[in-house]
């Protein structure tokens, strides 16, 4: 029985949310509210006019597995390899390269292949251990997945084909197997271009200040596993192996995949930080890289949060480093599309210039002068911002006092002045969220692929109503900030738990209110390492806590206690006449789930306090 038709149900499922996207149109509106400065570099031509794909390379691990790649080479006019070595560029993919490949008129993997392919490189797309035809159990980037990168690229380096130079793109996923790539540091590998990585992924993406992330970790967990028991494309020239993939595909659903989702939300091990995820953390590597990166973010990606940790990293030791965050969610920023919008040209030209300086070594004097190390949108403004580093010099801490009472649909005060003593209560509502950016944003961006306007995406007031808010009065001039923020709450609970979902926002004249980011943290999982966590002028503005089984401790009854919550980095401006809002709910739906043992605690209500004695506020990275 033929496969397309299963091919395209999973190929939808991929577009309805996956980790990887198909180049997105850039709208109207998005295009015109660039204002960075047009690079005058121009994209060198194509040498070649067509390519050639060779099928189910085998590449040997080092323990007898099998991996298998799809390469794609220069071509002359008549189809036939252009027979020179050139520099391979590699992606490593858990999606199913021939799935990828299959379909949709185009890639999923960001700029098409083919625009490198032709200006004299070749293209290596290979299976991840255990998905689509390559042999093995899938283990989410274990230390033999990560062992497998460097070899993947080590095999890429001596092949008859390669001129012995190698660089890596790819996004989320690929993006990820790059830096555990690259911190194996393989004979060879001069750049890689990652998109939308993770670094610390607990704190990222698996469980927010806490809560297991049920909008996007079982899709991602159900599009991996569907993809890779896809009879492999191999079965049919290699039989052996492809038999043996598919039965060990099958059996990492009972023995990996299904376990470790069922211990998390049963509130086990996997519901904690610790050495699993430790382990799966592009964080934990990033100091052992030492190739140029270039990195491409998102202010509404999954790992908004992480990928700026990885270039602050790179940076400091002084790695040739850019990075360019952008208004996007998981799907666009994977995809690349608006990428152009930043002023330095679409993303097939970026890696273009990056690889030819980096890997081929064609001098382009201009490369530091015409893009910035660190390139943002800033919400409010619209516009693009260019600076040097991550949390850099310009940079002041803001704080902000709650004041006075809140109630549901009554604002409390936001104030740098005097404050007011007063309370608020969050009442447990368990729809709070559902219609907000946070759903887009946690469920890949879903939500951002219909052509239809969509008001949760624009204008938060309505959800606001499920939780309490403070605004401050509409400023006269300016607030700018940029980076990490924290807000600092003092609470009591009547069940001694629960979740504070903070949301910082922007108030407009006419009411309407834009979510700029979000942050999330269980009351129980309050601890604070301070060693971990990030000061400026001797202020929290990006807490660190352990999330482990020995520093939960649930409130006693009737104590009051600072909670920090770690609100994720963004860039925005509140604009003359607006007003700087913090929002508090409950629940983060379908973003976040208790686990069983959190579920009874999550169902009370809090009470947050701000007076002297229970100073609640919110800080800032304030910009200059």
């Amino acid at each position: 029985m033929s496969s397309r038709p299963l091919v395209r149900v999973l190929l939808a499922a991929v577009a309805a949310g996956a980790l990887v996207a198909a180049p997105l149109a850039v709208t109207p509106a998005e295009a015109a509210s660039s204002t960075a400065t047009v690079s005058t570099w121009q994209p060198r031509p194509a040498q070649y006019t067509q390519t050639t794909t060779i099928k189910d390379l085998a590449i040997p691990m080092s323990d007898g597995v099998k991996l298998r790649g799809d390469l794609t080479l220069p071509a002359n006019a008549d189809g036939t390899p252009i027979g020179a070595k050139v520099p391979v560029i590699v992606t490593i993919t858990a999606y199913n390269k021939t799935v990828i490949a299959g379909g949709f008129g185009g890639t999923l993997a960001g700029a098409d292949p083919a625009y490198l392919v032709k200006r004299g490189y070749a293209q290596l797309t290979v299976d991840a251990r255990g998905t689509g035809s390559s042999e093995g159990q899938w283990n989410a980037f274990d230390k033999r997945e990560d062992q497998d990168s460097a070899e993947v690229m080590t095999w890429a380096h001596q092949q008859p084909w390669s001129n012995g130079n190698t660089a890596m793109t790819g996004a989320s996923y690929m993006g990820i197997a790059q830096i555990f790539a690259a911190a194996g540091r393989p004979a060879g590998l001069k750049a890689i271009f990652p998109q939308v990585p993770a670094a610390d992924v607990y704190r990222d993406v698996v469980a927010s200040g806490g809560q297991i992330d049920s909008g996007f970790m079982p899709l991602w967990l159900g599009l991996v596993t569907a993809t890779s028991v896809i009879p492999p494309a191999v079965a049919g020239t290699d039989p052996q192996s492809g038999i043996g993939a598919l039965a060990s595909h099958i059996g990492a659903v009972g023995t990996f995949t299904g376990p470790t989702l069922v211990k998390a939300i049963a509130g086990q091990d996997t519901a904690y930080d610790g050495p699993f995820y430790a382990e799966r953390s592009p964080i934990n590597v990033i100091s052992k890289v030492n190739v140029p990166t270039f990195l491409v973010s998102g202010e509404y990606d999954l790992f908004q949060r992480g990928t700026p940790l990885l270039f602050e990293n790179l940076r400091k030791r002084g790695i040739p480093t850019k990075l360019i965050i952008g208004p996007w969610d998981h799907l666009k920023g994977s995809s690349g599309a608006e990428v152009g919008n930043a002023g330095y040209g679409p993303l097939n030209e970026l890696q273009l210039r990056w690889f030819d300086h980096y890997v081929k070594g064609m001098p382009d004097k201009t490369l530091d002068s015409d893009i910035a190390p660190l390139t943002y949108y800033e919400q409010g403004t619209d516009s693009w911002k260019k600076t040097s580093s991550w949390v850099g010099s310009d940079r002041v801490a803001s704080t902000w006092k709650l004041s006075g009472n809140a109630s549901n649909g009554t604002p409390g005060s936001l104030t740098t002045g005097a404050t007011q003593d007063g309370t608020a209560t969050v009442l447990p509502i368990p729809v709070a969220g559902l219609c907000t950016r946070s759903t887009n944003q946690w469920t890949a961006g879903i939500m951002g692929q219909s052509p239809l306007p969509n008001p949760c995406l624009d204008d938060n007031r309505v959800n606001d109503l499920a939780g309490v808010t403070f605004d401050s009065a509409p400023v006269t001039r300016a607030v700018r900030f940029q980076g990490p923020i924290n807000a600092h709450l003092y609470v009591d609970s009547v069940g001694g738990n629960g979740m504070l979902s903070v949301a910082v926002e922007d108030v407009a004249p006419d009411g309407t209110v834009k979510r700029l980011t979000g942050g999330w943290q269980v009351i129980s999982d309050r601890a604070l390492d301070t060693s971990r966590s990030r000061y400026l002028d001797g202020k929290l503005i990006q807490p660190f806590h352990p999330f482990t089984k020995a520093a939960e401790k649930p409130l006693a009854a009737g104590a009051v206690e600072p909670v920090d919550v770690e609100v994720f980095p963004t860039g925005a401006s509140i604009e003359p006449g607006h007003k700087l809002r913090i929002a508090v709910q409950a629940f983060d739906v379908p973003h976040l789930a208790p686990t069983l043992p959190q579920l009874l605690g999550s169902l009370t209500a809090i009470t947050i306090h701000s007076s002297a004695k229970y100073p609640s506020v919110l800080t800032i990275p304030a910009i200059r």
